[in-house]
């Protein structure tokens, strides 16, 4: 089990022709801007670091646009950050699903809200 996080761009209008009837068709496609999964088995360490909402669930604390979640990821990975060992803890005990993979991928996914603000935000569990 994984949760999947994707930030979407603006709706763009694309058109082709059918090569089986000949008719054009049109349809709308939300291009993804940034895609990325993580392990389920981080859903505690998100807990201690207060992003488990923001992250697994951003729809449930109205979170719509990439901006919105910019400043709670921050502060998560400086909580995680000043409280490594305790989140080292919190590692999965299969080793799917340490901290030493999940700081850079929040970070990785905060650098894209701040690149793509306007995305809208979509997670996938």
């Amino acid at each position: 089990m994984s949760l999947d996080v994707t930030l979407y761009g603006p709706p763009e209008l694309h058109t082709c022709r059918c090569q089986v009837c000949n008719d054009v068709h049109k349809a709308t496609i939300r291009p993804a801007l940034f895609e990325a999964n993580i392990t389920h088995n981080l859903g505690r360490m998100a807990e201690a670091a207060d992003i488990y909402l923001a992250l697994w669930r951003p729809e449930e604390i109205g979170i719509k646009q990439a901006r919105e979640l910019i400043p709670l990821l921050r502060a998560g990975v400086a909580r995680m950050k000043q409280n490594e060992e305790a989140m080292k803890k919190l590692n999965a005990e299969n080793g799917w699903g340490t901290y030493r993979d999940f700081v850079p991928w929040v970070e990785r996914y905060l650098e894209a809200c701040i690149r793509f603000p306007d995305a809208e935000v979509e997670a996938s569990r």
